[in-house]
Order: structure tokens, then C-alpha cells, then sequence
């Protein structure tokens, strides 16, 4: 009996080490497989289908910002713009309102007009082929763990919530956002009110990213091309080479470029650089955004200003030789440049401990300008043009103005007489150079052997008294008297600059 009690004692204690060795194996491989998210994943889905019962209803969500909050939302725009129509507004009662339009000159009628969007909180229905969907407007509060200098601090993230029934999904997702998407780019370019950008000044960091890198005010410069004084030749071949350029999408996809092209305007100053861009931006219908490089820190900002930067718009660069040492001295070498810019970002971060106030360094290298006119970064959005404007433009290095980056240079010079002729009709009157045939010759003369701006001779016509708009004579003799002096002053070989006072204007040996 002792025996057989010794015999089955052994023989279960085998099975238990083989239990207990089978049981190692097989919690093994269950850790391999994650049981507690195992039963959690099929919990949740059992979870979801009964919730789907309950309530049958989908959502789409539609932020402000998109690609880590680094570039604006199209589709968000796009909504928000369908939303302004008489379905998205009609039983709403909170609404926002912005100015909106086209310039005084296009519609003088719409100055006064008014976009009205959905405020925070507010829902309406849509109804689409037989579909009833939902649209609501709502925001997400600051952050509260951000720094308090920082624009996170302050900032909601908005938002709009499409909600639809789930029988729906296939029109909702399908045909009615396809619907709401090109509707909203009709509203948009129907209440468009054109605006010039300035890069402003950032106050801390959201997300890893700036926010509100562009401020705005609304475009309405009244320059345009048939007020501009210039030969007409050459005003006619701009207009030309602008047209080619705005209707040559299917061109640049073709040959495989970027849609957007470069036009350096040099000469001397009080030509007519910056009026030649309002002129541009208005026969275009373009947006205008205008560079301050020196309050840009390093090739990364630039980046960042580049993909805020919308379509159908001009990039403007004014007198771009006085904004960075772009000059054709000595260049520095790709690893100088790495450092330096390394220096800079180290320099922008505002939680440096050995951070002091003004140690800032505000600067782009001419490697990082290139890259961004010329680089990958460059195709990021499409049908901008990019214009520098310089009064020395032989200052520049040679590779940022070779073609390819500034594919059309225009040179803006001194007034000649078919300039005069214009400036004289458009400030006096249509024959005021028939009527004063002996001044107009005169100042004709004189203009070959002096050089005076476009500007200075338009002010010098310019009416000084009420008397003046009925009798030109004063004008012109105020203006042959100073180019008389300018003459008299000068005594030298040579045109001579001179100002609207007829002060000559020395020239920059630099």
C-alpha cells in the first residue's frame, strides 16, 4: 500500500511539472498577445455596434489648422465660406461678421458689404438631395499649461462639425462634400476683398509653430497700368507677359515648374518700382504680401511665412539689397552658413537661461532666400509671382537674379518726354501738350540733359491752387524752372538727378 502511494504521489508530481511547464509555455505567448488589449479592442467594438443603435449618427470634423497646425485649413475656409450663403445662415441667431467684397474700384457698391458666418455655439441644418445634415461651429478653449507670453496662451482652435446619419454616409462623404467644397470656393471668390500682408513680430511658440505670422489691412491702392507712366512698349509687354503667366497652368504642369514666376524691378529711386506693383496687383486681382527680412530671424521663419502664403498673390521683396547682405563680396562656404544658422535658431529660443533682452540677430542667409524662391519649398502653393525691387541692382549676387529665379527684369528709368506727355494729361488736362506746344518743347530739351524721376515731375504738375486746374501754365513753367536749375547747378557733361525742388541729387558711388 506504501507502495502504490509512493508510486502515485510520483507519477503526480510528473504531470504537475509537466502542467506547470505547459502553463509557462502557454502564458508566454499570451503576454505576446496582449490580453488586456485583446479583450479590450473587441469590448470596444462590441461597444461601438451598440452605440450605433442608440444612435445612429456620424461626424466630420473640419479644424482651422492642419499638417501640425504649420499651414491654414483650405477646407475649413471653404466651409466656413459655404456657411455664409442664405442656407447657413437662415435660423441662426448669433452671427459673425467681416468686411468683404471686391475693391471700390471694381464695385463701389460692396464697400459697404458685410460676410455673415455662424458664431461659436450656433447649429444649422442643411438639407442635400433628401439628406438632412447638421453644421455646427465650435472651438476648442487655450491651452493652460502653455507659456503666458505665448499666442497658445490666448488662442482657441476653431472648428466646424459635420453631423449626418449613418443610412447617409456614402452621399454625405461622397457627393454633398464634394458640393460643399466647390460652392465654398464660388462664395469665396465672389466676397473676396483683396489684402496686402506684412510678416509681424511673433510672441512665443504654439505647438513647436508660429501662429498669426501675417497681419493684414485691405488692398485698395488705386494704381493701375493705364494711370502708370511709362514707354508703352514696354508697359504693353509687362501686361502681355502677365497675361501669359496667369493663364499658364496647364504650361507649367506640362514642363513640370512651379506655377510662379520672378520679376526684378531696378532703378533709381522715385521710378515707379512700388507703384509698378499695385499696378501688377490690380490688374491681376492679386493679394500682396510684403516681406520685412529684417524681422525675420532664420531660414526656418522664412519657410513658415512661405506655406502661409496664398494662392493668386505677389510676393514682394522691396529694395532687397538693403535687407540682407546679398551683395556679390565674399560668400560664405555651406558649413559656415549651417553654423551661422544653427547660432540663430539658438538665439531665437526665449528659454535660454542665458537668454538677454536685444541679443536677437535678425537675419536670412542668401542660401536660405534661394531655397525659398527657387527651392522644393518654393512649389508650395501655386500662381504667385515674386518681385524684388532694388536701386543698385548691380549689387546683387548673380544668383539670386540668374533666370530661373527672376525670369523677367524691368528696368524702371528716369522720365522721358512720351512719360511727360502722359504725367502732363493725366494731371492737367487731354491737350494740354497741344495747347502749350513752346513749354513742352522746352521741357522735352531739357529732360535730355537732366534726369528727373517720373515722381518729381508728376509733382511738379500737380496743381498747387484751384486756379491751376483751369490754366496748365503755371504747372509747366514750375516745372521748366526746375529743370532750368538743375541745368545751371550741374554745369557738368552728363544728366544730372534732381529732386522735385531741382536740387541735384548726388549719384551713390558705393
Amino acid at each position: 500500500m506504501d507502495d502504490n502511494v509512493l508510486s502515485w504521489f510520483g507519477q503526480a508530481s510528473v504531470v504537475v511539472s509537466v502542467l506547470a511547464v505547459c502553463w509557462t509555455m502557454i502564458w508566454q505567448n499570451l503576454q505576446h498577445i496582449h490580453l488586456q488589449q485583446f479583450f479590450a479592442r473587441n469590448f470596444n467594438r462590441r461597444a461601438r455596434r451598440l452605440a450605433a443603435v442608440v444612435d445612429p449618427y456620424l461626424s466630420v470634423t473640419f479644424e482651422e489648422y492642419e499638417g501640425g497646425r504649420i499651414k491654414s485649413s483650405e477646407a475649413f475656409d471653404e466651409v466656413k465660406s459655404y456657411l455664409t450663403t442664405a442656407t447657413g445662415t437662415r435660423g441662426v441667431r448669433h452671427l459673425r461678421a467681416e468686411c468683404g467684397g471686391s475693391s471700390r474700384r471694381d464695385a463701389a457698391a460692396d464697400k459697404d458689404k458685410l460676410v455673415l458666418s455662424m458664431a461659436k455655439g450656433e447649429e444649422v441644418a442643411d438639407v442635400f438631395e433628401g439628406a438632412t445634415v447638421w453644421w455646427s461651429a465650435a472651438a476648442v478653449a487655450p491651452r493652460q499649461d502653455a507659456a503666458p507670453w505665448s499666442r497658445a496662451a490666448r488662442a482657441e482652435r476653431r472648428f466646424f462639425r459635420l453631423d449626418f446619419h449613418e443610412k447617409d454616409r456614402d452621399l454625405v462623404l461622397g457627393e454633398y462634400l464634394t458640393h460643399v467644397r466647390r460652392k465654398g470656393r464660388e462664395v469665396m471668390a465672389k466676397n473676396r476683398q483683396r489684402r496686402l500682408y506684412t510678416n509681424i513680430s511673433r510672441e512665443g511658440f504654439d505647438d513647436g509653430f508660429y501662429r498669426d505670422v501675417w497681419t493684414h489691412v485691405p488692398f485698395d491702392h488705386p494704381k493701375t497700368f493705364d494711370k502708370l507712366a511709362m514707354d508703352p512698349a514696354k508697359k504693353k509687354d509687362i501686361i502681355a507677359d502677365l497675361d501669359m503667366f496667369r493663364n499658364g497652368k496647364e504650361y507649367h504642369e506640362r514642363v513640370g515648374k512651379p506655377w510662379k514666376r520672378g520679376y526684378l524691378l531696378h532703378g533709381p529711386p522715385g521710378t515707379g518700382k512700388s507703384t509698378m506693383v499695385a499696378a501688377m496687383a490690380n490688374y491681376l486681382k492679386y493679394d500682396v504680401y510684403d516681406f520685412e527680412l529684417t524681422s525675420v530671424k532664420t531660414n526656418t521663419e522664412l519657410r513658415k511665412l512661405l506655406i502661409e502664403t496664398k494662392s493668386k498673390s505677389i510676393m514682394v521683396f522691396e529694395d532687397i539689397d538693403c535687407s540682407l547682405d546679398l551683395t556679390t563680396s565674399k560668400r560664405k562656404t555651406a558649413k559656415e552658413e549651417e553654423e551661422a544658422e544653427a547660432d540663430r535658431e539658438k538665439d531665437d529660443d526665449p528659454l535660454r537661461p542665458d537668454k538677454k533682452a536685444g541679443t536677437k540677430r535678425s537675419s536670412v542667409t542668401l542660401s536660405g532666400l534661394l531655397n525659398f524662391i527657387d527651392g522644393l519649398w518654393s512649389a508650395c502653393g501655386e500662381e504667385r509671382l515674386i518681385v524684388f525691387t532694388t536701386n543698385h541692382v548691380g549689387k546683387l549676387d548673380p544668383a539670386l537674379i540668374r533666370t530661373g529665379r527672376m525670369d523677367k527684369k524691368i528696368e524702371m528709368s528716369y522720365c522721358d518726354f512720351e512719360s511727360f506727355k502722359f504725367l502732363a494729361r493725366m494731371h492737367l488736362s487731354d491737350d494740354v501738350v497741344e495747347a502749350h506746344r513752346d513749354k513742352c518743347d522746352r521741357v522735352k530739351a531739357l529732360l535730355e540733359e537732366v534726369n528727373m524721376a517720373p515722381v518729381d515731375v508728376g509733382e511738379h504738375l500737380t496743381p498747387k491752387c484751384p486756379d491751376e486746374f483751369e490754366d496748365a501754365a503755371p504747372c509747366l513753367d514750375r516745372l521748366v524752372d526746375a529743370l532750368e536749375k538743375a541745368k545751371e547747378a550741374t554745369r557738368s557733361p552728363g544728366p544730372q538727378q534732381v529732386d522735385e525742388q531741382g536740387i541735384v541729387v548726388e549719384d551713390d558711388k558705393e
